[in-house]
């Protein structure tokens, strides 16, 4: 297949946009499609987020954060007409590529993406590291003191070594339970 058979089918782009601008872009952009009758070069527009888990007030909250800040995914047949549409867009700085010529995201590249899109358990966006000296907040051994030894983001805990009859010992607790000790 030469280069130019491939620029003819359905692939991804990526558009640029200003932060914090990805989810207008998107619905502006299907806005558009719809109202331009574009359905059949502009097929499907992404905006790739994960779930994360925070703590806030002390618990922990689950929310979405952007995987690319100021980026847009979209599938669509390059045409004259169809680049058009999506580069004039309100905040839509420009297509990822050389120039004018947008660069279709390869295959393995989006799948990725669509993995870690499609994560059931959300990722942890906690600041908590190994080494790192904390105070137990909460439960048996509230008020104790100990290094962390191991984080496990997929489940939200942390191992912390505290030394309980001189000895350390390992004690599983939810990122919840625990504060950094400055």
């Amino acid at each position: 297949m030469s280069k130019q058979d491939s620029s003819l089918g359905k692939q991804w782009y990526v558009i640029h946009t200003y932060s914090g601008y990805e989810d207008s872009v998107k619905k502006s952009l299907e806005q558009r499609i719809e109202s331009m009758n574009m359905q059949d070069y502009i097929f499907e527009i992404v905006v790739a987020k994960e779930k994360v888990v925070t703590v806030k007030n002390g618990k922990q909250v689950v929310a979405e954060r952007n995987l690319f800040p100021g980026y847009v995914l979209v599938s669509m047949l390059v045409t004259d007409a169809s680049w058009f549409i999506v580069r004039n867009t309100p905040n839509v700085t420009g297509f990822v590529g050389s120039g004018n010529t947008p660069v279709p995201v390869l295959p393995e590249e989006f799948g990725v993406i669509q993995r870690r899109m499609g994560q059931e358990e959300p990722n942890a966006d906690i600041k908590l590291k190994v080494g790192d000296l904390v105070t137990i907040k909460e439960g048996p051994f509230s008020n104790y003191e100990g290094a962390i030894s191991e984080v496990n983001p997929s489940k939200a805990k942390v191992t912390v070594m505290v030394s309980i009859f001189d000895r350390d010992t390992p004690v599983e607790l939810d990122f919840t339970q625990v504060i950094l000790k400055v």
